[in-house]
């Protein structure tokens, strides 16, 4: 958050006409915010563990006591995200290193989903990943988005855009050059912008 085209970018952050402080990852969360990375492998995940601890990892509080993780909820609950977000492994125990991109990214979206967001940012949330997993990425984006979710999609990619956003808002170097709405745009009038 914060930090982006080289330089720190400051400003306010709103929720529900509230000034909320987004300072830090754990301010973010703790106002319901969470950002999925377009970088999963560097940013995202810790590669050299096992999806169970990568779901928990941005909301240990919740399955956390005394300072004491509680492993048998974990399990549970990464197994509840296995199966809802279908993640395809052998086991919750697997490494994260040895999924495809797809499940690597789907257990990424497992950890913020796990922390309870309000709003949830995705930059390029299907960069890298087969067809396949991007429609069930879309559907998990649209299943959010149902569920009163503000989901925020960074892409570069046009038809992706058009075919998930209700809103479109064009940027260059961390500035709005633009906004329409979903039956408004084309991929022309967005290269206009």
């Amino acid at each position: 958050f914060g930090r982006s085209y080289g330089k720190r970018i400051s400003g306010q952050v709103f929720k529900h006409g509230q000034e909320i402080d987004v300072s830090s990852i754990d301010k973010a969360i703790d106002n319901g915010i969470a950002y999925a990375t377009e970088d999963r492998k560097t940013y995202g995940l810790i590669l050299i563990d096992d999806i169970k601890n990568n779901v928990t990892l941005a909301n240990l509080n919740a399955i956390t006591k005394n300072a004491v993780i509680n492993e048998p909820q974990e399990l549970m609950v990464a197994g509840e995200y296995r199966d809802k977000l279908n993640i395809k492994c052998s086991s919750i125990l697997q490494k994260t290193v040895n999924l495809s991109g797809g499940n690597q990214q789907k257990v990424v979206l497992s950890k913020w989903l796990f922390a309870e967001p309000e709003i949830l940012l995705l930059d390029e949330p299907t960069r890298g990943i087969d067809v396949g997993a991007k429609y069930e990425i879309y559907t998990i984006i649209n299943q959010l988005a149902a569920e009163g979710k503000g989901v925020i999609l960074i892409s570069s990619e046009l038809p992706e855009i058009l075919g998930v956003c209700d809103r479109i808002y064009v940027m260059n170097e961390g500035k709005i050059m633009g906004e329409m709405p979903k039956a408004e745009a084309s991929q022309e009038k967005i290269m206009q912008v």
